[in-house]
């Protein structure tokens, strides 16, 4: 895909263009990223217990949020990406896991309440308001009860701010409005921060 991409009008051919060029780096911190996930994931397993449990991880990326999971042993987890190029990482770096490129603006290979968990790593903030919610819309499908955001609370670092804004991404409002969104969406919600301004959404059907 031509770097022209980055400059596209289309939110979806820009964000493929920019993880299909970020895979092959973001791959290289997929430990240290993994090992950040695992305070993340800790806290979740106090909210929810996640051996035994079928879990979908959605905007995988190079699988370390998917492979922070696995290590508190679910009955089975699937990740999926519409990155061919983050997906084939993810293949690499965790072969134990079940990956597939796919849209999650479109699950339908997927039947109704099919997982336990439907999750997701930093992918709400990178996407406007419609889009959030035709995911939440399929992530809600696919859970049998829980759907558990891993993204932005509290203070950004400024670091993370510079990247956000070459992505263009919507995280500003996504911290200002992304528990009203839920809200909306779900019976019952929690926020739980966790560190260096990240934190989980807990939502349930």
């Amino acid at each position: 895909m031509s770097i022209i991409h980055y400059f596209s009008k289309d939110p979806d051919k820009r964000a493929r263009f920019i993880f299909n060029f970020i895979a092959p780096y973001y791959a290289k911190f997929d430990k240290s990223l993994q090992e950040g996930f695992e305070v993340s994931v800790k806290e979740l397993d106090k909210e929810i217990t996640i051996a035994g449990k079928k879990v979908l991880d959605i905007g995988t990326g190079t699988g370390a949020w998917g492979a922070a999971i696995n290590k508190f042993e679910p009955s089975e987890i699937v990740g999926i990406d519409f990155s061919e190029k983050m997906i084939k990482q993810a293949k690499k770096n965790h072969p134990e896991i079940n990956f597939h490129h796919t849209n999650a603006e479109d699950l339908s290979e997927f039947k109704e309440n099919s997982f336990d968990i439907v999750t997701a790593s930093f992918v709400m903030h990178g996407v406007k308001k419609n889009k959030r919610q035709n995911l939440l819309n399929e992530m809600k499908r696919v859970s049998r009860k829980y759907v558990v955001l891993h993204d932005f609370i509290g203070k950004t670092p400024f670091s993370i701010k510079i990247l956000e804004f070459l992505e263009r991404s919507d995280y500003k409002n996504f911290k200002k409005y992304f528990c009203d969104e839920l809200k909306e969406n779900f019976s019952s919600t929690k926020k739980i921060p966790a560190r260096y301004g990240s934190g989980l959404y807990i939502a349930k059907k």
